[in-house]
């Protein structure tokens, strides 16, 4: 088989991982690759241990409907005790382009932007 060589002008483009504040232990982050009823469980681990009154739960683009999921769901298992508030934002993104096979052409970056959720998962004060 010959070897393939890159064509002039091609670029390729990597994804660098999405800018995430400072963590606490009630924040949950939402992938598409985390196992959803391991972070089921974490969540109701974290809020029936009273350690926390709430929860945030964050997904960005293709996680936002499973992160939507997991609120709903925590809600379902605590009937009439909790409270879901959902907020949207708009993530800026970053990708690297480095070019393939063209010598003249200098490494960039693209910028993008991405859909976010950011749900409050809470007991109301006095319950």
């Amino acid at each position: 088989m010959a070897e393939q060589k890159p064509l002039p002008g091609r670029v390729h483009h990597t994804r660098r991982p999405a800018p995430r504040p400072p963590r606490s232990p009630n924040d949950i982050y939402v992938t598409t690759k985390t196992d959803f009823r391991a972070q089921l469980a974490r969540c109701r681990q974290l809020l029936s241990t009273g350690d926390f009154r709430e929860l945030r739960v964050h997904g960005l683009g293709l996680a936002i409907g499973r992160a939507i999921n997991l609120a709903l769901q925590l809600q379902l298992s605590y009937p009439g005790t909790l409270h879901i508030s959902p907020n949207t934002s708009t993530v800026e993104l970053t990708d690297d382009l480095e070019p393939e096979g063209g010598e003249d052409m200098e490494p960039g970056a693209r910028n993008r932007n991405n859909s976010a959720i950011h749900i409050r998962v809470y007991r109301p004060q006095g319950e």
